[in-house]
């Protein structure tokens, strides 16, 4: 952790609305871009109110334009992208991350928002709000460009844990089909569980059992389950939530941004090569535009980290105005839906349900089903 600026705190606005907390200081480009992408949100959102996290040397010049939206709540520290999880748990009170976290936790926000190092976010956010009853492994939940009427799916877990047993991602699949609700609009969702083939036969036992408990869940669940996918049907209309362990996950989600990142670069170089090639661009300017607008990985920047006490969201840490703008986005939308309340009365209900299972089977069989609160 870096001391940046000492300076005297000021209080957090009492709750009340919808209110974001945003650490100004865990981007790789520093608070002038947060801020810059806070500035487009505020303009987007006008019942939205941010708690600002940092040292207010450097955020009250930054903030001077934005009105009384924002607060700054003072930080004097900031969590490097170096600092190990246990270091940042150890002696990160002081920090802009911590103090974002800790705005959730005492209610004076809805969602917290965070450009800063996924491992110390995790961990704090893990120490400070905990995890919900029956959660075992938390899970980070992203939105994947895809042919689906919503035009997202979504997919999880993409990076918080690399371990998966059955019972994880059953969660997974009743948080990830939460999310879709309430993200997408998605009134029954569609879930695939991630696999090397289509077949039963195929895959690790885990998958095999996931497969069974997530198939007999989907009513009480109120969920259709496909079965197994493919990588190929990430970005299809089969499927609009994706549950796989968080290794294959985030391999997966990183390929997918590279791979949109090197179509886009291709199309210039190709479209600016010759004058003809130029004057085909020019002729299918507006095409062009909208399909880099679809697989622009900043317009779905923020993952959510799901089965815990509270809304995190983690942008990438080299993301720009548009992409911060896009995660303070997603949290409004989640924190004014409630939907951290909703996400946990889904997992609680999973749990009592494996409870009552395990105690009819005499202990010996996992949960197979859950019962879904309203959330419509």
């Amino acid at each position: 952790m870096t001391d940046l600026r000492p300076s005297s705190g000021t209080e957090p606005p009492r709750a009340g609305g919808s209110v974001i907390s945003l650490d100004a200081m865990g981007g790789d480009k520093g608070p002038e871009v947060v801020v810059a992408g806070l500035s487009r949100f505020l303009d987007r959102q006008p019942d939205a109110r941010v708690l600002l996290h940092g040292p207010e040397g450097i955020l009250n010049p930054l903030v001077r334009d934005l009105g009384s939206r924002v607060e700054v709540v003072h930080a004097p520290e900031a969590v490097a992208m170096t600092d190990k999880p246990s270091q940042v748990m150890r002696n990160g009170k002081d920090t802009s991350m911590w103090s974002a976290v800790e705005a959730v936790r005492d209610g004076a926000a809805q969602a917290i928002v965070s450009c800063g190092n996924t491992g110390a976010l995790m961990a704090v956010s893990m120490l400070r709000l905990r995890k919900l009853p029956g959660v075992n492994r938390p899970a980070i939940a992203c939105l994947w460009p895809s042919r689906s009427p919503a035009g997202f799916n979504v997919m999880l877990d993409v990076g918080a844990d690399i371990r998966a047993d059955a019972e994880d991602l059953l969660l997974y699949a009743l948080m990830g089909t939460s999310y879709a609700r309430q993200g997408l609009g998605i009134r029954r969702p569609r879930v695939g569980l991630l696999n090397v083939g289509t077949e039963e036969h195929k895959g690790r036992q885990e998958l095999k059992d996931a497969q069974e408990l997530i198939a007999g869940a989907t009513e009480r669940g109120e969920f259709d389950f496909v079965g197994f996918v493919e990588g190929g049907d990430i970005p299809s209309d089969r499927v609009d939530v994706i549950v796989t362990d968080g290794f294959t996950g985030n391999v997966a989600l990183k390929t997918g941004e590279g791979t949109a990142t090197l179509i886009s670069g291709l199309l210039r170089e190709a479209f600016g090569r010759t004058l003809v090639s130029k004057i085909g661009g020019l002729l299918s300017k507006s095409s062009l535009e909208d399909f880099r607008r679809r697989i622009d990985p900043r317009r779905v920047n923020g993952g959510v980290f799901l089965g815990l006490n509270g809304t995190v969201i983690k942008s990438h840490g080299s993301a720009d105005a548009t992409g911060v703008a896009a995660a303070l986005g997603l949290a409004h939308k989640l924190g004014t839906a409630g939907f951290a309340g909703r996400l946990a009365a889904r997992v609680a209900s999973a749990v009592a349900l494996a409870q009552d299972g395990a105690s009819e089977d005499g202990g010996s069989t996992p949960a197979r089903g859950a019962e879904a609160p309203e959330e419509r």
